[in-house]
């Protein structure tokens, strides 16, 4: 059976149909094999690679496209069985920044036509995410005559209705092509029913050609370990066991919140100068939204709190499930999120998560549950919820208990059973997506 919204198709508790024999995958701008927080690597890349691994692992044939950006890397780097990252190379390895990519989506699409060619691929089905995938994935599935499945992760009208003090606004020319990979793909793939509406209101995306499909979590990985978890892992880490840890794991931009953690803990330490606490801010820099590297340095000593508050620089997986057991709470700050993985990797390992009351993350952090949802971004109500948690140990205790429990709800397993019904829908399309028509038997010429 499936229950079916207004606005999009969600598959529930139906029997999962069967995938494609092989995929392509689309991540121009950013590999799945890079380290989260440094650059671009964020959520999307935790995305792509956990879905991948799934689908490998049920069988299918997986190949991710990427821009190359390290001539030691390789063309070819098979992740696991089923499971490949192609690295092609469109336009120098180092020195372009993101804005520039879009001069290389034709020399990108060569290099991955040329890659089929020369090793005599083909492939059933096309999944880009991001804008700058979704325009090349476009053009492939015509050229293939497969169908094209597209996840935006981030909109430019919506990323410019939620832009932090002091960031550009994306340009016109990105929400166009936005339009016409909507206006083209056959399936749109959204984290929340509120994307979803994003996509009707601001694009007009036809509803029933939208799936809502939440990301999943790693609950083995991300856990509360055994009873000295914290323990050991404030030992590891040099953090003092009887204080209370504020943790942000994240890219190092305005659009992320730093920020916002560092003034709300500001406004805490004036109300109370003895507050036994520390600060964790885990990232790298971004090329986006960032006036100086050191930027938030200086807030923190703006603040005077820059003895409180410690910088590292991004971990890998393993590492971050270790702090996120030595943080008494996580700050999710964030301008805009379309779902927010950092929150729900937190939860899982039983740390209570303080978010800013925006896009997907009332759907990750269930307030008053597994976490606090704040409203604004200013310093003052930020204090007081963060404060709430500090000083609250019973609310605290009680919201990480839950927050485990809210994590266990979402799985890599259950989103990529979701994405098996999306392809099928793909793969069934009439009239929707570059001209693929189930009449005709695959592609007969596309819309604009």
């Amino acid at each position: 059976m499936s229950e079916t919204s207004t606005l999009a198709n969600v598959v529930v508790k139906e029997a999962v149909p069967s995938l494609p024999g092989r995929i392509a995958m689309i991540s121009m701008h950013t590999s799945p094999l890079e380290q989260p927080g440094i650059g671009d690597a964020g959520g999307m890349n935790v995305y792509v690679l956990r879905t991948c691994e799934e689908l490998a692992r049920r069988g299918v044939k997986v190949d991710v496209f990427t821009r190359a950006t390290r001539s030691s890397d390789g063309q070819i780097v098979q992740v696991g069985e089923n499971f490949r990252v192609i690295n092609i190379v469109a336009g120098p390895y180092e020195g372009l920044e993101k804005s520039e990519l879009p001069t290389q989506m034709t020399a990108f699409a060569g290099g991955v036509l040329e890659f089929t060619r020369e090793q005599g691929v083909h492939y059933d089905l096309i999944h880009s995410h991001y804008w700058l995938s979704g325009q090349v994935g476009w053009l492939l599935s015509e050229l293939w005559r497969v169908p094209f499945v597209h996840t935006a992760h981030t909109l430019a009208a919506v990323k410019n209705m939620h832009l932090a003090a002091g960031d550009s606004p994306e340009p016109e020319s990105r929400r166009i092509c936005e339009q016409q990979i909507v206006d083209n793909a056959c399936r749109l793939v959204v984290n929340t029913e509120a994307e979803a509406a994003q996509l009707a209101d601001l694009h007009d995306a036809v509803a029933t050609h939208i799936d809502v499909v939440p990301p999943g979590v790693n609950v083995d990985l991300f856990s509360p370990g055994n009873d000295r978890a914290t323990e050991r892992s404030r030992r590891e880490l040099g953090i003092p066991l009887h204080t209370k840890v504020i943790l942000f794991v994240g890219r190092l931009q305005r659009l992320k919140g730093p920020q916002v953690l560092l003034r709300g803990v500001g406004e805490l330490l004036r109300r109370d100068p003895e507050a036994n606490v520390r600060v964790i801010v885990c990232g790298g820099l971004s090329g986006s939204g960032l006036a100086a590297p050191d930027e938030f340095h200086a807030l923190a000593v703006e603040e005077g709190i820059d003895h409180l508050v410690r910088f590292m620089p991004p971990r890998p997986p393993e590492d971050l499930a270790r702090l996120y057991q030595a943080a008494d709470v996580v700050a999710v700050p964030s301008f805009n999120e379309t779902f927010g993985l950092v929150a729900m990797e937190a939860q899982a390992t039983g740390t209570p998560v303080v978010a800013a009351n925006v896009g997907g993350l009332p759907i990750a952090v269930a307030d008053g549950v597994s976490g606090l949802l704040v409203d604004g971004h200013e310093p003052g109500p930020w204090a007081d919820a963060l404060g709430e948690l500090i000083e609250n140990d019973g609310l605290r205790l009680k919201l990480a208990r839950q927050a485990r429990e809210h994590a266990m709800e979402f799985s890599w397993e259950k989103t990529v059973d979701r994405l098996a019904g999306v392809y099928h829908r793909a793969t069934v399309a009439s009239g929707h997506c570059a001209g693929y028509t189930r009449d005709a038997g695959g592609f007969a010429g596309g819309s604009r």
